[in-house]
């Protein structure tokens, strides 16, 4: 390997760790604060009646999801030198962690106690932003902008701890196959539209009066090459697909889930008549 190339990788080996550290920065910070604010709630409630006695013994849940997502590649670089991009090998470096939506609707099943088995389909939107940059130290003039629009369907496992008054952590992990459905309007590469990924999590049930809120935090990762090798047809664009050997997804995921049953909000009713505050 030559010295430029070297250089190119430790430039590129530093981006990505200094993005994995601002990201793990700022989930920390987020769940920080949300477990200091249930804490708070939870003494404050300490000697009350709990919320939704009897939610989790319900067979069957019904609710939907509203979430936020950033998305990664994990690139293996072919360190290709071709007539079509000057003898001078590229290295795709991604630049920025852009900000995703999540919606979806949520079924969960009791199988057992403390464990369920939910589907979550749904619809996520993401933006991945590439640079190119060459053995020679040279950037690309613009960068790509990889957009997906995912339809999704995750089939996981639900297993949680005994309940705390208020509170109640849990884990999840299971598959989750996602098509996209904006494949065919990127530039510079194609991607493949089909892909599954496994996924692991972790969260936490807050039982408030009517209904129940989890937060969510998940890793998506994908199982696949989603990469198109055949590329989009366009002479210009081939230097891109030339310059990468493989290309995996992944995805972090921090969903907020709302879960009722039918009779949910008269039997919150029915607890606050029967304990009414003094």
């Amino acid at each position: 390997m030559s010295h430029y190339q070297s250089k190119i990788n430790a430039k590129i080996g530093a981006a990505r760790h200094y993005l994995r550290n601002r990201l793990a920065i700022r989930i920390g910070f987020i769940f920080l604060g949300m477990l200091t604010c249930f804490g708070i709630q939870a003494q404050k409630e300490g000697k009350q009646v709990p919320n939704l006695k009897g939610f989790d013994e319900k067979p069957i849940l019904f609710g939907f999801l509203v979430g936020v997502n950033t998305s990664t590649f994990n690139i293996l670089h072919s360190r290709a030198s071709t007539p079509e991009n000057q003898y001078n090998p590229q290295y795709a470096e991604l630049l920025t962690l852009q900000p995703g939506i999540n919606l979806g609707i949520v079924s969960s099943l009791r199988l057992r106690k403390n464990l369920n088995l939910r589907v979550l389909p749904g619809i996520s939107f993401g933006q991945r932003d590439l640079s190119y940059i060459g053995a020679d130290s040279t950037r690309s003039d613009e960068d790509l902008k990889i957009k997906s629009t995912f339809l999704e369907m995750p089939i996981m496992l639900k297993y949680g701890g005994d309940r705390n008054h208020n509170f109640k952590p849990y884990i999840v992990a299971g598959i989750n196959p996602r098509y996209d459905l904006a494949k065919k309007k990127q530039d510079g590469l194609l991607l493949n539209s089909f892909d599954l990924y496994y996924e692991l999590g972790f969260g936490f049930d807050s039982y408030l009066n009517y209904f129940r809120l989890s937060t969510e935090f998940k890793i998506s990762i994908g199982t696949r090459d989603i990469l198109n090798h055949e590329g989009t047809g366009e002479l210009l664009d081939v230097p891109y697909t030339q310059a990468i050997d493989k290309m995996t997804s992944r995805i972090f995921v921090l969903n907020f889930i709302f879960s009722r049953t039918g009779n949910s909000v008269i039997s919150g009713r029915y607890v606050m008549e029967q304990n009414p505050e003094p």
